[in-house]
């Protein structure tokens, strides 16, 4: 039998079943509601006294009651809650008024409900205490005396006959009261009872209930109900006025629909066939989890593309455009890995150092872990090519389980390619940032975007403006693209951009993002990332095995030193790479090669004659050299610095070695200082009007700039002119001002590890630097001497000894000089 049926023939068993109960059976008597009764409590309904009425049991323990109850025909006092959601309520949830009534029959119901149809025979009763609520409730009820005796006057029956007049009003226009409602108050015998079960089966508000069941007077119940029943009345006829101006709207939009089915078939009959195409765009539109808004903006579109001829051009545009809206992920996102020390060990996995970067990524993911939603941060890691700020991306999406999608910006000078095309130009499309989404399927999703320093401004737009709102964290949950027309939310995406050179980024776009510095990797960490990353990859690619060939540290570190200048591994992975053809080159051959290690020695056999070769610690037998500290964009370098003395009238300084602006300013400064402070090192004021001086810092070809070479200067002066020799194995670097300060200069990991290759022992550096050098661990700083300074008289007193170079030119004043001096 279907399920509707089934409800439909015992509700009808119900109907039949209260139709045969004597209701004017006599009242329960007093002396049995004295004591303790269970108690039920009733959720949105109130039951009037002297009726029979169905209740549904929900909860176990209320049908533990009422089965007991009926098992053992005791009263139960029928209470009702004041908050339905409330699940075990006690005497501050139930209403003060109920009624007392006895289960007359339990029905067992299709799908494992149950109701109990309850005969409240009782008076209306005061609920005094709960006394008890396991397994059920169970209280003290005080009875309230109630007038239910029927007035006989004219009065009274014009009341009567007014409520059922406005019940049968009622009854016409609402399809909530059926037919059996009117039977069964037709059927009933006594004005009480009628007004009760009016007050307990229509449909009115809980409050608006218990107002009518306060009354003790069956007269003023009445009168109280027509007041109400009229009130819904009034509600029902708006409600038919505001259905026929539906209905007539609804005919219209009828009419119009009936007319395009009918412009449909015409064309399905003219081969056309796109009914099955726009169905197939609804019922994908159904099992998107986007807002209502959109939902219409799509359904609107929908129907446009309807009304189109598929044969016009329009229709695939609009098919085009519908087909981009499903295809974006609409609240769709994948779920995100928590597991800190999971990640933690990926990021450590894929990419050796880069410990910032790294923090960094682990602390986003820990604050989202505590808080369980938060913007996805905008990170713009800067540094040299090649040191895995690309791959980086890919290892972040990794180890928080998104989606990876890389976007390169190199070259993209059209505005939209960021925002998109408008859709009613031809050809257009959505931009990059629509387009990535679709590709990852996800909305929150890491997206590299590489080479941002690249966007470049033309006639069509400035892209890095367009950008503007994509990395603004308090716009970007309303990114408007131009084809979509629609605003989509990038909050969740985790932003991640790369660049080399942070000077060609517009300064707004800059101040969006947070900077994260990814510098070169020093010889070490080149070292271990070639023996965990490289040389296995190489080996894969080259269809080698560790049977084949192996790479020692000394060869690593030998390919490193002189066959690669650069800050990153690219280059690096190209030469291991040619090793590795090499070696297939041989076995292909048929060659004997050696199983053993690869040496130093055995890798120009490979790779060539050696590229590149790095300065080495010279000595301390010339005055006026010293050694200086340098960075570049490839690591540390060792600097020399020479000064050289002629004679010459005029106090001439000359400056050569492809000297930047900055670096001949420290020449001037540190030049002017010995002026001022010659007494300090006993230079006869003569010297500098009589000699000319030279300062030169070779490899003239490169390009040198900066300031971190001052106080090698003021050194290299002060050693010619004093012809003292400077300390064995020491290097030094910082900026000076005209006062002799010693002010703290940039790179100085790169630096001191330069120092350390060329076999430097002591390394003189401004104070502030120090916490620089806390930052390194101790492996990289063993042998080592450091020599903290802010003053340049410090510098000169560590760095100079009182050795006397016997080869540097005697500073000698003309005798003419010195007898106009003595005249």
């Amino acid at each position: 039998m279907p399920e509707d049926k089934k409800k439909k023939k015992i509700k009808g068993d119900e109907v039949a079943l209260i139709a045969k109960i004597d209701i004017d059976q006599a009242s329960m008597p007093l002396e049995e509601i004295e004591g303790e009764m269970p108690v039920l409590p009733l959720r949105n309904m109130i039951i009037f006294p002297e009726i029979v009425m169905p209740v549904a049991i929900g909860r176990r323990s209320t049908l533990e009651l009422v089965k007991s109850a009926y098992k053992r025909k005791v009263p139960v006092i029928l209470a009702t809650q004041k908050d339905a959601m409330v699940e075990e309520p006690d005497l501050n949830d139930l209403y003060p008024l109920g009624v007392v009534g006895r289960i007359v029959r339990i029905l067992e119901l299709p799908g494992g409900t149950t109701n109990a149809l309850i005969h409240t025979c009782g008076p209306k009763v005061k609920l005094d205490s709960i006394t008890s609520s396991d397994p059920y409730l169970v209280g003290t009820a005080t009875p309230v005396e109630e007038n239910n005796v029927t007035p006989r006057s004219n009065e009274f029956k014009a009341i009567m006959s007014t409520c059922f007049d406005v019940m049968k009003k009622l009854h016409d226009s609402m399809e909530e009261l059926g037919n059996d409602f009117l039977m069964a108050l037709r059927d009933m015998e006594g004005d009480a009872v009628r007004i009760n079960f009016i007050c307990s089966n229509f449909p009115l508000e809980i409050t608006s209930k218990y107002e009518l069941l306060k009354h003790d007077s069956i007269k003023d119940r009445a009168i109280h109900l027509i007041g109400y029943l009229n009130e819904q009345l009034e509600i029902a006829r708006l409600k038919q006025n505001i259905q026929m101006r539906t209905r007539e709207e609804l005919d219209k939009q009828q009419r119009e629909y009936f007319l395009q089915q009918q412009l449909k078939n015409i064309q399905d009959e003219l081969g056309n066939g796109a009914e099955s195409e726009i169905d197939n765009l609804r019922a994908q539109g159904k099992k998107k989890q986007w807002s209502k808004e959109v939902a219409e903006i799509f359904e609107k579109e929908l129907t446009k593309l309807e009304r189109i001829n598929p044969q016009s051009p329009d229709y695939n545009v609009q098919y085009s455009y519908l087909q981009n809206l499903l295809a974006l992920p609409w609240n769709v996102y994948t779920p995100q890995s928590f597991n800190i020390k999971s990640a933690e060990k990926t990021l450590n996995h894929d990419h050796y150092g880069l410990e910032k970067v790294k923090e960094r990524i682990l602390e986003h993911l820990a604050v989202l872990k505590l808080k369980g939603d938060m913007k996805s941060p905008i990170l713009c890691l800067y540094g040299p090519p090649g040191v895995g700020k690309t791959s980086l991306g890919r290892s972040i999406a990794s180890a928080l389980k998104r989606k990876y999608v890389r976007m390169s910006l190199g070259g993209v000078h059209d505005e939209a390619e960021i925002r998109g095309h408008r859709k009613t130009y031809i050809g257009a499309m959505p931009g990059r940032i629509i387009k990535s989404l679709i590709k990852a399927g996800s909305s929150n999703p890491v997206i590299i975007l590489d080479e941002i320093d690249k966007l470049g401004a033309s006639h069509q737009g400035d892209p890095s403006s367009a950008m503007l709102e994509v990395l603004d964290p308090e716009q970007n949950a309303t990114f408007h693209d131009n084809y979509i027309d629609i605003d989509y939310d990038l909050s969740n995406v985790m932003f991640i951009a790369t660049a080399n050179n942070l000077g060609s980024i517009p300064a707004p776009l800059l101040d969006r993002m947070e900077l994260i510095e990814v510098s070169g990797y020093i010889t070490e960490e080149k070292i271990e990332i070639a023996k965990r990353h490289l040389i296995p990859k190489a080996m894969e690619a080259n269809g080698l095995t560790k049977d084949n060939i192996k790479l020692s540290k000394g060869a690593i570190e030998f390919i490193i030193e002189n066959y690669t200048r650069e800050s990153g591994v690219r280059e690096l992975e190209k030469k291991i790479n040619k090793v590795m053809r090499r070696t297939a080159y041989n076995i292909a051959l048929g060659k004997d090669i050696a199983t053993g290690e690869l040496k130093a020695e055995d890798i120009p056999s490979c790779l060539g004659p050696v590229e590149y070769s790095r300065d080495k610690y010279q000595g301390n037998e010339y005055a006026g050299v010293v050694t200086g500290l340098a960075w570049t964009a490839v690591g540390g370098e060792i600097l020399f610095v020479e000064t050289s003395l002629s004679r010459g009238k005029g106090s001439r300084l000359t400056l050569t070695g492809n000297l930047g602006d900055v670096m001949k300013e420290s020449a001037m400064l540190a030049l002017e200082y010995l002026k001022a402070h010659n007494d300090l090192l006993n230079i006869p004021d003569e010297v500098f009007e009589n000699w000319n001086i030279h300062i030169h810092v070779p490899e003239g070809a490169i390009p040198k700039d900066g300031p971190s070479a001052g106080i090698t200067m003021v050194t290299s002066l002060a050693s010619a002119l004093t012809r003292r020799k400077v300390k064995n194995r020491l290097a030094m670097t910082g900026e000076i001002t005209l006062r002799g300060k010693v002010l703290p200069v940039g790179g100085i990991k790169e630096k001191i590890l330069a120092a350390k290759r060329a076999g430097i022992e002591e390394i003189v550096l401004c104070k502030e630097n120090k916490k620089d050098i806390d930052n390194i661990p101790e492996i990289y700083l063993k042998g080592l001497t450091f020599h903290y300074v802010s003053d340049i008289r410090e510098v000169l007193d560590i760095a100079l000894t009182d050795e006397v170079v016997t080869n540097a030119p005697k500073l000698t004043i003309p005798e003419t000089k010195k007898e106009t001096d003595n005249n």
